[in-house]
């Protein structure tokens, strides 16, 4: 919700069981009931879809002030009060917006009753198997079963055999004797989505969720369906029955797949992820993800360069440290660097480039954006280097200029941070004239040519900040432990940075790191790293400002520059 709506010109009173509150206007009685801290119960309704009221969960009573209709003029009852027209029957809140003056009551016995009622039908055909069903421990039908179920069942008929372990896609398993029809898949697809590939057949109960002739549910949105299911009924094929989800930790994150920066929630057990989610953020990604950002997980246990190495011998990171710092030393030195390294990670590069007096290269990573989360930036972080001066000019495209210098002489040494170079143009020959000192995630053709290798940690395995598209900062956390005897990141740059200079901090950490960014960087002033909500802090109009923009009633700036 942004702050216009917000404002006190866009709230108008409600009535919510005999108490007044202040509430957006415009909004559903289950969004202002929720504001009250009521719960209305409800399985079609998503905040983020069209109403399509089909459930029939969200029942209240709902009343209007009372006028006569010949003067326009209030009906007041024997205390002077006005009266409440109250409708004869329960109506649903989902499609009721706040208006001025607007009551409902949520908790009445006629609601109950409704409840109850509408609870009974949708479980006549539903299985009983809670307790082998993947999605229980996080089922909105079984908790509301649990306060409205009537504990028993009066249906004495078999039950209608519905299809069971329906493959809708590559990454979609449909149980479909679990459905409700809620019909949320359906909105999703059709409306977030844009591929209107799901829909209903037959009639009654009868009606079973289904595709379209000829088409099936492969779009890179597909997995968002699991998410909003409101009951066992679409299941991720990757993680259905692999884990119970209490027993596993849920750790705030962001998506590294592009510059959206997508809010996730990384789910572990004892130091192993097993799926990721799209977490809550109205500012970035509503609720939802990518289904491709959801995999990036899977490359934690893929080929990891674990060991640090010299010429291919493993070492310990002190004797590594020692042999870069020998290579640096005295020499020209060349650094490739990546914005898939966190805001930190960059401002402690940039501190390590001075100290070098060394040339920086960045390379764009782009493919084709999709237009709802996939950009074509398909980093995390490339805002951040702009933003800590890593980078004092846009990245080219290519490595032209590398392979320039390199060939000129100008590099003697060649520091490179999560760049695979060989994946990207270069050959041998093009590294021949260099000593090459690879810091990376994963072995690589690169890692096997270079002089010196020290492993870094990925995203999940160490916090930080990303700066999206929008220039926002986001933090991201922990989720699980990296390899055994690799230092973190910062502390890796950091001794890097006392091997050359023998001047730094001993002991290093986002917070102290940030003390300093906030000292330094005018559009990052004034901000803590533990102060950083879970929403984000945008720096838009300081960032664009301090990169030479200028800032009025609407920012202008070169889209094409900054949202490629």
């Amino acid at each position: 919700m942004s702050n216009e709506d917000k404002s006190v010109d866009n709230l108008v009173s409600v009535n919510i069981d005999g108490k007044d509150y202040d509430v957006p206007t415009g909004i559903t009685m289950i969004e202002a009931a929720a504001i009250a801290g009521k719960e209305i119960p409800h399985f079609c309704y998503h905040p983020k879809l069209s109403v399509s009221g089909n459930c029939r969960m969200c029942l209240v009573e709902m009343g209007m002030p009372m006028r006569d209709r010949g003067t326009g003029e209030p009906v007041l009852d024997d205390d002077g009060k006005q009266k409440i027209g109250w409708m004869p029957k329960p109506g649903i809140a989902c499609n009721s917006k706040t208006a001025p003056g607007f009551h409902i009551k949520t908790d009445t016995e006629i609601v109950r009753e409704g409840r109850k009622a509408i609870m009974e039908f949708l479980l006549v055909n539903h299985p009983l198997d809670c307790p082998i069903c993947d999605q229980a421990g996080e089922c909105t039908l079984q908790e509301h079963s649990s306060e409205y179920g009537r504990g028993y069942s009066r249906f004495i008929e078999h039950k209608n055999v519905k299809p069971k372990r329906t493959k809708l896609g590559p990454r979609v398993t449909l149980d479909d004797e679990r459905c409700i029809l809620c019909s949320r898949c359906v909105r999703f697809s059709k409306e977030v989505a844009n591929d209107d590939v799901l829909g209903f057949i037959d009639r009654g109960s009868y009606s079973t969720l289904t595709c379209y002739p000829g088409k099936d549910l492969r779009n890179n949105y597909s997995l968002n369906t699991v998410d909003i299911c409101p009951v066992g009924a679409l299941t991720g094929s990757d993680f259905r029955f692999n884990m119970r989800v209490w027993f596993l930790k849920q750790t705030k994150s962001i998506c590294t797949e592009s510059s959206s920066g997508a809010n996730t929630v990384v789910w572990s057990r004892e130091g192993k992820i097993y799926r990721i989610t799209p977490r809550r953020n109205d500012e970035v990604n509503d609720t939802w993800m990518t289904d491709s950002g959801r995999m990036i997980f899977k490359q934690v246990e893929e080929k990891r360069l674990s060991n640090y190495e010299i010429e291919g011998e493993t070492v310990s990171s002190d004797a590594a440290i020692s042999k870069v710092s020998e290579l640096l030393k005295d020499k020209k030195v060349g650094m490739v660097v990546s914005a898939q390294s966190s805001v930190e990670e960059q401002f402690v590069l940039n501190e390590l480039k001075a100290s070098l007096n060394a040339n920086v290269f960045m390379k764009q990573h782009t493919a084709d954006e999709d237009g709802i989360l996939l950009t074509a930036d398909r980093t995390p972080n490339l805002r951040g280097a702009l933003v800590t001066g890593l980078t004092d000019s846009y990245p080219e495209k290519d490595w032209g200029k590398l392979k320039q210098s390199i060939q000129s002489g100008d590099i003697e040494t060649l520091l490179v941070f999560n760049e695979n170079l060989f994946d990207q143009g270069f050959v041998k020959e093009d590294l021949d004239k260099v000593n090459v000192v690879y810091c990376g995630t994963h072995e690589n053709r690169l890692s096997k040519v270079a002089k010196v290798n020290a492993p870094l940690l990925m995203v999940f395995e160490k916090d930080g900040t990303f700066i999206n598209q929008q220039f926002r900062l986001q933090k991201f956390n922990q989720a699980v432990p990296g390899e055994k005897d690799v230092l973190n990141d910062l502390t890796l740059i950091n001794q890097l940075q006392i091997a050359v200079t023998g001047e730094s901090e001993s002991r290093i950490c986002n917070t102290s790191v940030w003390n300093k960014i906030s000292q330094t960087i005018d559009s990052l002033s004034g901000i803590s790293f533990n102060e950083i909500s879970e929403e984000g802090v945008s720096i838009s109009g300081k960032a664009f400002a301090e990169l030479g923009f200028v800032e009025e009633k609407t920012l202008k700036f070169d889209k094409t520059k900054f949202q490629f």
